[in-house]
């Protein structure tokens, strides 16, 4: 299969209606495939929790939206870790809530994504790239990642509106842009 041609850029409030109808999808498939443990069952674009959450990294400036042809086709959120998160002694980029069109699975719009956050973090000097993701139901999501170089740093037990969340969180070390880094 082709890769799409993808444009990565920041998100502003004018895409929230676009990322939602992502997560919604995401939410079906997952629900569809006996996992609904990562995201539950419930539409985001029917949560005004979850809506709140998606207008928030819009306005921060930490939504980062993939397009295809004009269309939005994958989202994520980087910037600083969330509060739960245990901390580290360096400066990161955290990524969280990636999500892609199911229509475009295995066209490298996830790992389009994947690669502007390691070149933004790059970018700023940042050698650290940390993502939290779902650890239940065969591991995939937790496979995905790890074939994108990330590997396991800790993990991580949430108790929410979906009950008890079990994730792990995962890293991957970068090697700073040379056009930011000062020489030694």
């Amino acid at each position: 299969m082709a890769e799409a041609a993808v444009r990565i850029r920041t998100g502003d409030l004018e895409d929230v209606p676009a990322v939602l109808a992502l997560y919604d999808r995401a939410v079906e498939w997952l629900a569809g495939s006996g996992r609904s443990g990562q995201w539950g069952t419930e539409p985001w674009s029917e949560s005004p929790r979850l809506i709140g959450r998606v207008r928030r990294y819009a306005e921060s400036g930490e939504l980062r939206v993939a397009e295809n042809e004009g269309a939005v086709v994958g989202a994520m959120r980087l910037g600083p870790a969330p509060e739960f998160i245990p901390s580290v002694q360096e400066p990161e980029l955290f990524l969280e809530a990636l999500v892609i069109d199911r229509r475009c699975a295995g066209l490298g719009v996830g790992k389009a994504l994947l690669d502007h956050a390691r070149a933004e973090a790059a970018d700023r000097g940042i050698s650290l790239l940390r993502l939290r993701c779902w650890a239940g139901g065969d591991q995939g999501l937790v496979r995905y990642y790890e074939r994108a170089g990330f590997v396991q740093s800790g993990r991580i037990r949430r108790d929410g509106a979906l009950g008890r969340w079990e994730g792990v969180i995962l890293s991957q070390r970068l090697q700073p842009n040379e056009r930011t880094s000062c020489p030694a």
